[in-house]
């Protein structure tokens, strides 16, 4: 098959984080769309031919305003999306420099700890990477209970 013929929608996005600047502790940035009133990490559909990496940090300072220094590849989220196979690749990224500005596509970011990123996260299957960025235990983290 090529990949003209190929129907799975394929996307990018980083689960990124930073040291919270008050206490220090480890925070996750969770976007939230409208459109779907949902919370999720910071992705988006590949441009044709675009590298997954490039566009995982494309996408990363469309909905946040963040820029992100990427870290390790953590897995591969596949699910059907309106009835087509969905492809997202993730990397670990560390926020750099940046300030969110709202959008009609992102309205609110949040940056949480990770337990209660966790728990916000509208869809379980991101859930699962929070955990694998823990278990690269980013300057120094050790995983939550």
């Amino acid at each position: 098959m090529s990949p003209a013929d190929d129907p799975t929608v394929r996307a990018a996005g980083c689960v990124l984080w930073r040291r919270s600047p008050a206490v220090g502790e480890l925070e996750l940035c969770l976007v939230h769309r409208p459109k779907y009133d949902d919370w999720s990490h910071p992705k988006g559909k590949l441009k044709p031919g675009e590298d997954p990496l490039a566009g995982a940090l494309r996408e990363v300072a469309e909905e946040t305003g963040y820029a992100a220094a990427p870290g390790a590849e953590l897995p591969t989220v596949r699910y059907l999306a309106y009835g087509r196979p969905k492809e997202v690749r993730y990397w670990a990224a560390a926020a750099t420099t940046g300030v969110f500005a709202p959008s009609d596509e992102v309205d609110r970011i949040l940056w949480l700890e990770p337990a209660a990123a966790r728990a916000r996260l509208t869809q379980p299957r991101d859930r699962t990477l929070v955990d694998a960025l823990l278990a690269t235990h980013p300057l120094g983290t050790t995983p939550c209970p």
